[in-house]
């Protein structure tokens, strides 16, 4: 199945550049999530192929104008909303609660 994040070898998206001292993370939001995904892969909470096609249902608009641990982000609430570990609404009000409290 090809969809908007098989890009390999298509035309029109440009030249991948890849600075030379490239960070692993450039935000600590970014370390977080790859955090909170490490620990569900070692958990058990979630398969690789799971986390894999959580991305794979991004929508193809934001897929391709988010950067990579965007699409980690919402594998991880995709997974925690379908493997039952939070609700569609525990996650919407802890977002809230955090956005009113001035978390970034």
């Amino acid at each position: 199945m090809n969809g908007v994040f098989d890009l390999g070898g298509r035309q029109g998206f440009g030249q991948v550049v890849v600075p030379d001292e490239e960070p692993k993370f450039h935000d600590e939001w970014e370390r977080e999530i790859f955090g909170v995904i490490m620990m569900y892969f070692m958990s058990g909470l979630c398969p690789l192929d799971q986390f894999r096609h959580a991305i794979e249902k991004m929508e193809p608009t934001e897929y391709l104008s988010t950067p990579y641990y965007v699409h980690w982000l919402r594998a991880a609430e995709t997974v925690g909303i379908e493997n039952g570990i939070f609700t569609a609404e525990e996650l919407e009000e802890r977002v809230r609660v955090l956005a009113e409290n001035g978390a970034q």
